[in-house]
């Protein structure tokens, strides 16, 4: 498979393999892990075909950006592989869903040689997740694309939003860069923090944040820098005779999302006040809704007290959600213990968009089985318009 979605100049630019006046033997943001990607590397000397995925949220899903231009450069400098690219970006989410999306809509693509992962903004700015919550989210990735793949290779990738980038310049780093980094060093894996590399070229007055990078979404000059980081430690890897599996160890977190199950709302019980629907303006009359999620159906109550029942095998239950200008909020109880309420609705988000977010009903639950009733509380969010929950589908980490 070919994918052409780079311009001419930006091929260009890309045929240098570094970001414009970086240092190639000691590049800032690069970490080489243990050795680089010598199994991707190997197949692709070795073989005549390889798999390459990317999964992020919007940043990765962006056509042209990191995706379009990594795959350029590798169908460049090995011109006699069959490549195939699959784009597992989805706006908005972040490395918990992540962990849930991986085998939908990775792993189901066939063997995935190379996984090129970025959630470090998501979890920052839009999840607001813990150093708990964001290990959990990118470990549990990590730890399902090895048991399907020991031969394979991950590159760990911290883009970069305003606020993050003060942090480094303060010198300090924020959450979830920090904690996909613990992971990504755990299992060896190459690191390209694109914040750290970004400040160093500013301190040193060879780029700016508005001018050169361009903000949290980049412009072109930005993935170019970014995929000049991802390419350095392709090119930079030694090279290997055959691919050698990777052996896993303990994982950093016994709570991470590494055995994720994705549970389709019909196999749960409820009574009335719900609806399965396709979503649409019928559906979810307030705010914007995005295309790419008008393919699917989505459970939905806008009446406090209406209730969901679920049985589940696992350690923890989650649910992936539209939370829109009507979203309010749900109370939860596991086992017949108390009552816990999340709110679904996203202070800054949810106001003119039904807002795709995951939120964690429960978690830390004793290996085993137990029962979770749902209903949906008649506790209205302040800047909320109604009380509505609107779920695609639930999560269990088993």
């Amino acid at each position: 498979m070919k994918v052409l979605f780079v311009s001419p100049i930006a091929a260009i630019a890309l045929l240098l393999a570094l970001p414009p006046k970086l240092n190639a033997a000691e590049l800032p943001g690069v970490e080489m892990g243990k050795s680089g990607v010598q199994n991707f590397i190997a197949k692709l000397e070795k073989g005549n075909k390889a798999h390459v995925a990317f999964l992020g949220g919007s940043i990765t899903q962006k056509p042209s950006g990191h995706f379009a231009m990594v795959s350029e450069w590798l169908q460049q400098e090995w011109p006699n592989v069959d490549f195939k690219f699959t784009n597992a970006g989805l706006s908005s989410t972040c490395s918990v869903s992540g962990a849930f999306r991986l085998k939908r809509d990775v792993l189901s693509k066939g063997q995935v040689d190379l996984l090129i992962v970025e959630f470090a903004v998501n979890d920052d700015q839009d999840a607001g997740y813990d150093r708990k919550t964001a290990t959990r989210g990118l470990e549990g990735i990590i730890r399902q694309y090895f048991r399907s793949n020991p031969k394979g290779d991950v590159i760990s990738v911290q883009f970069v939003n305003r606020s993050m980038l003060d942090k480094i310049e303060a010198g300090g780093e924020a959450i979830s860069a920090a904690s996909h980094k613990g992971v990504a060093r755990h299992y060896g894996v190459p690191i390209a923090d694109v914040g750290q590399a970004l400040a160093s070229e500013i301190r040193n007055g060879r780029m700016s944040w508005a001018n050169d990078y361009g903000g949290a979404h980049p412009t072109d000059g930005g993935y170019e820098f970014a995929s000049g980081l991802i390419t350095h430690i392709i090119k930079k890897t030694p090279l290997a005779e055959i691919p050698s599996p990777e052996t896993l160890p303990q994982p950093l977190d016994s709570g991470s999302y590494s055995n994720a199950v994705v549970v389709d709302p019909q196999s749960l019980e409820w009574l009335g006040g719900w609806k399965w629907e396709s979503v649409s303006r019928s559906l979810l009359p307030l705010g914007g809704i995005r295309d790419q999620y008008t393919a699917y159906r989505a459970l939905r109550s806008d009446e406090s007290g209406s209730y969901l029942y679920c049985g589940f095998n696992g350690t923890m239950l989650g649910a992936f959600i539209l939370a829109g200008p009507d979203s309010g909020s749900v109370e939860v109880s596991v086992d017949r213990g108390e009552w816990k309420r999340i709110q679904l609705f996203h202070e800054r988000f949810s106001k003119g968009l039904n807002y795709p977010r995951f939120v964690i009903l429960a978690d830390d639950l004793p290996r085993g089985s137990h029962q979770a009733a749902i209903r949906v509380s008649d506790s209205k969010p302040e800047m909320s318009e109604g009380r509505a929950a609107t779920m695609l589908f639930f999560g269990v980490n088993r």
